[in-house]
């Protein structure tokens, strides 16, 4: 049961993902990254993807693993903020962050009970 609930999370996300916007306000983006982000339809898509894949792993792990997992992502930010507007690197580091969170998905999943 727990694993059908999960799963119809993750496709309601799934197919609402183009019709969102960026993890953040577009309107107010300050850096040129941000901007980069909201102007170019595959990094906002990737962004929305990742920052979903992001809050679920979140909320599913246990509270001693969340305040790493959140480091993690803050250092990830700090990382992809140095490639400014650059849209090669931006592509770069979201594929690299995405592979990251699919790890811990993984080990979500092999802990169960899903």
């Amino acid at each position: 049961m727990s694993r059908m609930i999960f799963t119809i999370f993750i496709c309601m996300f799934g197919f609402n993902i183009h019709a969102q916007a960026a993890s953040f306000n577009c309107k107010s983006a300050k850096t040129s990254t941000e901007k980069q982000v909201c102007k170019t339809l595959s990094l906002n898509d990737a962004d929305v993807k990742m920052s979903t894949t992001y809050n679920i792993i979140r909320h599913l792990v246990p509270m001693g693993t969340r305040g790493a997992i959140q480091d993690e992502q803050a250092a990830w930010l700090k990382q992809r903020n140095l490639c400014g507007a650059k849209i090669t690197c931006l592509s770069q580091r979201y594929q690299e962050r995405q592979q990251k969170l699919d790890q811990h998905m993984q080990r979500i999943y092999a802990l169960g009970p899903f």
